[in-house]
């Protein structure tokens, strides 16, 4: 073949290998670019939106039920299901205040709360689902009308004021501005080196390196962590619940990826029986997964009781749905198996937007719940559709 005929086919061929490169990385991202097409609306939406006081609130109202998510994404990969999480949020937040107005000291209050609130309600799921082989869906179901009736019943069906001015601190303080610049900092750095030390393992194992993984996760690092540095150190800094979720979030996303705990999650998922009979402890994995699920949804009441300055019985009411949402919008399987912490992340972020922007433009709350319900519909028959393709 002539070098000029060779000339002509490359542009081509050039062309057709960055569509096909384009089209892959939305695929793979195709959450992200959702994400980030929502901040562009509603900036041009409504000037309002994009500044840093608006986004700070945002992140803030958004890590209550992302730290649910966390959890939710784990029960959901072993093909579970756990509608108590948003009971389990308002009856924590009444245990949390009614235990300091008894005179128990702040620290013992909250953790009393985890532990009855959070850990005996989800070893309590985990049981009846592990042992007796009971739907998650009709367990959860039953706990959750439990849960809401105990906090009725504790609260007398009112609300509890907070008497401990330290425990407002919990959930309304921030990290100073210029310090939460530098943890950013430190966090774009921490991610580069650790990104370098990977290629170098890989060289040295002689592992091929994806270059196009590599520049688009850099990509996403360098606009997630300097939109950050935009929003923190332009207002006052970032505030205590939303460093919570990032360590609570970077725990989940190791756990998964690089324990035996994560791998085993993966492989009920897949195939339960199989992993049984791999040797798997499915009993004592479930027990453990409900109970982080029901944990999390206390830490979550906790946080939402010291923001609001006191707790009422009825916070928490549809929780399970926007977390149920942010995980399934996350990219997460319904049948179990395929997702990560990560993508609900960037889930749990979308909704976040969506009630923010749509309450900033006086979408009304019904209206509201509707779109969501309709995101959730589309999330699962794409998933479905995804199946298909592979099948």
């Amino acid at each position: 073949m002539s070098n000029e005929v060779k000339s002509a086919i490359a542009p081509g061929v050039l062309q057709n290998e960055n569509i096909q490169m384009a089209l892959k990385f939305l695929k793979e991202n195709g959450t992200l670019v959702a994400l980030l097409a929502l901040v562009i609306f509603f900036s041009f939406a409504d000037e309002a939106f994009f500044t840093s006081r608006n986004l700070t609130n945002l992140a803030r109202q958004t890590t209550i039920v992302g730290i649910i998510a966390v959890g939710m994404t784990m029960v959901i990969l072993i093909n579970g299901i756990d509608l108590s999480v948003g009971s389990v949020v308002g009856l924590s937040a009444i245990t949390v205040t009614l235990l300091m107005q008894a005179g128990v000291n702040i620290w013992l209050a909250v953790l009393l709360t985890l532990l009855l609130t959070g850990l005996l309600v989800g070893l309590w799921n985990g049981f009846w689902v592990a042992h007796y082989n009971i739907p998650p869906f009709i367990i959860t179901l039953g706990m959750m009308t439990i849960a809401r009736g105990l906090a009725l019943t504790l609260s007398g069906g009112g609300s509890v004021p907070v008497t401990n001015p330290t425990f407002s601190k919990i959930g309304g303080n921030y990290i100073p501005a210029r310090i939460s610049g530098v943890i950013i900092a430190a966090a774009l750095a921490l991610f580069f080196f650790t990104l370098f030390r990977g290629i170098q393992q890989k060289k040295k194992y002689e592992i091929e390196v994806n270059k196009q993984e590599i520049v688009s996760s850099s990509v996403i690092a360098v606009l997630g962590l300097g939109l950050s540095f935009y929003v923190f150190t332009g207002y006052r800094g970032i505030p205590y619940p939303v460093a919570i979720f990032v360590v609570i979030a970077f725990i989940g996303i190791f756990v998964l990826q690089n324990t035996k705990f994560g791998r085993r999650v993966y492989a009920m998922g897949g195939n339960e029986e199989a992993a049984r009979l791999s040797g798997i402890n499915v009993y004592r994995m479930k027990l453990i997964i409900y109970a982080v699920i029901t944990m999390l949804s206390a830490l979550s009441g906790i946080l939402l009781a010291s923001r609001l300055n006191g707790a009422s019985p009825n916070l928490g009411t549809m929780f399970e749905l926007d977390a149920i949402s942010a995980v399934i919008i996350g990219g997460t399987s319904f049948a179990g198996g395929i997702g990560t912490i990560s993508g609900t992340v960037i889930g749990a972020f979308i909704i976040g937007i969506l009630n923010n922007g749509m309450s900033l433009l006086g979408v009304p709350t019904f209206y509201q719940l509707m779109i969501k319900g309709f995101i959730i519909i589309a999330a699962v028959w794409f998933d479905v559709l995804s199946k298909k393709k592979k099948a």
